[in-house]
């Protein structure tokens, strides 16, 4: 029964990473009358989580400055698009293998931290040349929705429930294909202009993507607090906090594209 249920929460977040069936495939629970529930030493913990958390990002922004500096060194977008797809492709593929194999997220986590800080230190940089101070306003803006949705969540201003679980994951997939075609349209010199416009139309959608990335970390929060309830194994604190890493860069990188937008305009 333990089992059973440590399992269903696992499956009850929005996140796609939290829905893998990689849950099931590695989670080692103890027979007995404890069964589903790790050994307490061996328990998944908020303050686990939240120092793994803390690791990611520090990991994410050493190799961030990295490619911050070498850009603006030569102030050329050519000098760093190698690392830009390196980092890009090497972290949507670490986060891929983590989705299927949990329990490997202790190395797949920092691998993902250390790809992702490339990627996005290119992107801030070329964003940084184009509008002076647009990157320290994103960074702002994401810890600052950070903090106000962990206390709107801690608070109960805002309930996890299934109805909000669905709507989120709805939409959450719904603008993932809306991409999808987008890039493959943009491959075949088409594409889908409201994306990428900076009009009325195209600055509420993206208020809406930011809307909905900012409304994932809900999940995650509840994701992360119900596991360590329900005695996950130790292993989880790296899952847990690479997920909220990847809502928290879907998050930046939108507010991103929102600021960018208006600066535009």
């Amino acid at each position: 029964m333990a089992n059973r249920t440590a399992l269903e929460t696992f499956g009850r977040s929005g996140n796609p990473m939290f829905r893998s069936k990689a849950f099931a495939a590695d989670a080692t629970f103890r027979d007995g009358p404890n069964a589903g529930v790790a050994p307490i030493s061996d328990r998944m913990s908020l303050a686990g989580t939240v120092n793994k958390t803390g690791i990611l990002l520090l990991l994410c922004l050493v190799t961030a400055s990295y490619v911050w500096n070498q850009f603006f060194e030569t102030g050329d977008p050519a000098s760093i698009m190698g690392w830009l797809l390196v980092g890009g492709i090497g972290g949507f593929i670490a986060a891929m293998i983590a989705m299927f194999k949990a329990s490997a997220a202790g190395v797949l986590a920092p691998i993902y931290a250390l790809l992702e800080g490339l990627f996005l230190g290119g992107i801030s940089a070329i964003f940084e040349m184009k509008y002076p101070g647009i990157v320290i306003q994103a960074v702002g803006l994401t810890f600052g929705t950070l903090a106000m949705l962990l206390v709107a969540y801690k608070s109960g201003l805002i309930k996890p429930t299934e109805n909000f679980r669905l709507m989120i994951f709805a939409a959450t997939g719904g603008i993932a294909l809306l991409y999808l075609v987008s890039f493959v349209m943009n491959m075949f010199g088409s594409g889908i202009g409201f994306i990428h416009s900076n009009g009325l139309f195209g600055i509420g959608f993206s208020l809406f993507v930011v809307a909905i990335a900012a409304l994932n970390l809900v999940l995650d929060f509840d994701f992360i607090e119900q596991s360590a309830e329900q005695g996950a194994p130790k292993y989880m604190e790296w899952y847990g906090a690479l997920c909220l890493m990847i809502t928290l860069v879907w998050l930046y990188l939108e507010i991103l594209r929102l600021l960018a937008k208006l600066r535009s305009r």
